[in-house]
């Protein structure tokens, strides 16, 4: 370790004292800079304010001023998505996708409820769910503005949400899979490359199961497996499946649109931990699309179960001629995690986390594989350097350097992929490793500004670590987690900031803000049960009651709903108010009804109405100066 870096890991091992005697002096400066502008004109105000920036290594966002990306992440078990600024840290939305969320309502209205899935009574039919990976659409090589997808762990499910509202709009369950971790979306067509944008999101299936999971097959372990699914973007159904051997992790895909990969560990399909590592290495599987989709073109598959989704044979053992072979199993380090396509287009690269290397796999040489040109799927290896202990996964700057977490040494370590290719030819003089920095504590995922785009801009990287430890305010037995943001926009990394965040988050993606085109208010004839003054009213068909309701500020349209105990009632609410940001919400006490309707939209739920009583459904959104006298009176007749 040179000089400089020797100060800087000093530096990162007494972090705890030197971030909180900086924080105080940066506090201080904050207080001088505000009293100076409170005694000088605004044009002293601003310099102060540059000054107060400039000391804290000019990263701060003032008052007023807009962060510069946005960082979209994983919320692990909690079931949803979250949306910060960067780099201030700052939390814009908490994004309801397989949780219950009763500020929007999302799981209590029929909408959502319908994207969710229900059971045959109409309740939910999962109200937990467990996200671990984000990713945007494409177009160009880089992130479109359209969608972000994110998966569910633990019910195998997959969920779009639209970025222009911030909202899930698509959910679907994988057939035949349980622990769906990774998944990726494509960024060009694999068989027409005028369609450069995404049109398949690629889901990698991790635990062994029986095929179909009936019932049968439960002792015999030996006969269970696993599936790689592909997921049509624009309709959320499922297109095909391919069996493969392994239990598979993370996925990447190739920017041409050919190749799709999953890091796998048990690539001895062992059912206990023993068997599981009894080779001595793991393997990368990488999957010929177009092939597989011409297999599925001509009828060449069979199904599983109740399933009709098409499933073709990926096994190693089903699959010996590259040139017909639809997947290639590249040997890697011994249980991996982690694989992540660099920006050039030209290499994936896995983590071996039980091994101090990480691996970094041509493409070209993948292609000339399926092509019969290359030798063993080990040929396409190009390098294979130590980088340190527990590497997770890698983020890039675009500038050739990547990033990756190291989960044991709870460091960040910088490294070059062109160096680590001369050493692996042999040149004893190439400096791979350009930097270790230190993170608190435990790091997991790691991801760059623009790090998964053909335009990643080596500006910032964030560090999601597993524990805290010290660095927050104590909150009881349940630490906070911590999101530390790192500047890579010079020489040497530099932590800039810690952030909180609530267990457990995983991985994310930070998009550039001009990406993102937001529409602030609905339209309200996208919306087919819109309720308008010619429809607003009651209406009863038999025991069925419609309660057709529009909002304007501060105001229902009916003050009195009268129904009878029995009733199944639905309410239908429209927000007519056309300003920015004036939401109303519909709350019901003791019905367990509450939501929120954003300008121009509209909600509805339904429930039975099995108590009689008077209440009061109530705005729950403050919208007005007499929001709180915005009701109307709920009467359930005996």
């Amino acid at each position: 370790m040179d000089s400089k870096n020797k100060e800087l890991a000093d530096e990162s091992t007494s972090a705890r004292r030197g971030f909180l005697s900086k924080s105080a002096a940066l506090g201080v400066a904050g207080v001088a800079a505000g009293l100076t502008a409170c005694k000088d004109d605004a044009g002293a105000a601003k310099g102060a304010a540059a000054g107060a920036a400039k000391a804290a290594g000019g990263h701060e966002v003032a008052p007023g001023q807009l962060d510069e990306y946005y960082a979209f992440i994983s919320s692990g078990h909690s079931g949803e998505m979250r949306a910060l600024g960067l780099p201030s840290g700052r939390t814009l939305k908490r994004i309801p996708v397989f949780n219950m969320d009763c500020m929007v309502g999302w799981g209590v209205t029929n909408e959502s409820k319908a994207i969710m899935g229900t059971k045959a009574d109409g309740s939910l039919k999962y109200t937990t769910g467990d996200t671990h990976h984000v990713h945007g659409s494409y177009k160009d090589g880089t992130y479109d503005g359209r969608w972000l997808f994110v998966n569910d762990k633990i019910h195998s499910r997959l969920a779009r949400v639209r970025m222009d509202t911030m909202e899930c709009d698509k959910i679907v369950e994988l057939p035949n899979v349980m622990g769906f971790h990774g998944m990726f979306p494509d960024k060009c067509d694999p068989v027409d490359s005028k369609i450069n944008y995404t049109t398949r999101v690629f889901c990698g299936g991790e635990f062994h199961i029986p095929l179909p999971n009936d019932g049968r097959d439960l002792e015999d372990p030996s006969k269970w497996g696993a599936l790689f699914s592909c997921v049509n973007a624009e309709t959320m159904e499922l297109m095909w499946q391919v069996r493969v051997d392994g239990n598979m992790d993370l996925v990447a895909t190739s920017y041409d649109g050919k190749l799709a990969a999953s890091n796998q560990y048990n690539t001895e399909n062992a059912a206990d931990l023993s068997g599981m590592m009894s080779s001595e290495r793991d393997a990368c599987v990488f999957f010929n699309v177009e092939r597989i989709e011409k297999l599925v073109k001509d009828g060449k598959f069979s199904t599983i179960g109740g399933s009709k989704v098409p499933v073709v044979d990926g096994r190693a053992a089903a699959n010996g001629d590259p040139k017909t072979a639809i997947t290639c199993y590249v040997p890697v380090g011994k249980n991996p995690h982690g694989v992540n396509a660099s920006p050039d287009g030209k290499y994936f690269v896995c983590s071996g986390k039980l091994s101090p290397t990480a691996t970094v796999i041509d493409l070209a040489l993948v292609a000339k594989w399926f092509a019969g040109e290359v030798k063993t799927p080990r040929d396409t290896v190009v390098a294979e350097p130590e980088i340190g202990l527990g590497p997770l996964h890698t983020a890039f700057d675009g500038k050739g350097n990547a990033y990756t977490s190291l989960f044991l040494d709870s460091q960040c370590v910088k490294w070059n992929v062109d160096a680590a290719i001369a050493q692996f030819k042999g040149d004893k003089n190439a400096k791979v490793i350009l930097e270790k920095l230190d993170v608190h504590y435990q790091p997991g995922h790691n991801y760059s500004s623009m790090g998964e785009t053909k335009q990643a801009d080596g500006k910032y990287l964030n560090s999601g670590n597993k524990f805290s430890k010290d660095r927050f305010l104590p909150i009881g037995p349940l630490h906070p987690e911590t999101e530390q943001l790192i500047d890579i926009s010079g020489a040497n990394m530099k932590l800039i900031a810690d952030h909180t965040a609530y267990s457990e988050p995983h991985d994310g993606i930070i998009v550039r803000r001009d990406v993102v085109k937001t529409r602030q208010i609905y339209n309200m004839d996208d919306f087919p049960n819109a309720v308008k003054p010619e429809t607003a009213g009651i209406e009863r068909k038999g025991n069925k009651v419609h309660v057709r309701l529009m909002s304007v500020a501060p105001a229902y349209s009916m003050p009195v709903i009268k129904v009878k105990k029995g009733d199944e009632v639905t309410i239908t609410l429209t927000n007519h108010d056309k300003v920015e940001d004036l939401a109303h919400g519909c709350a019901l006490p003791t019905y367990n009804i509450n939501f929120i309707v954003n300008p121009q939209e509209t909600k509805s739920v339904t429930f039975k109405a099995d108590h009689a009583g008077a209440f009061w459904l109530y705005c729950t959104h403050f919208c007005h100066a007499l929001h709180l006298e915005m009701r109307s009176r709920f009467l359930v007749e005996a």
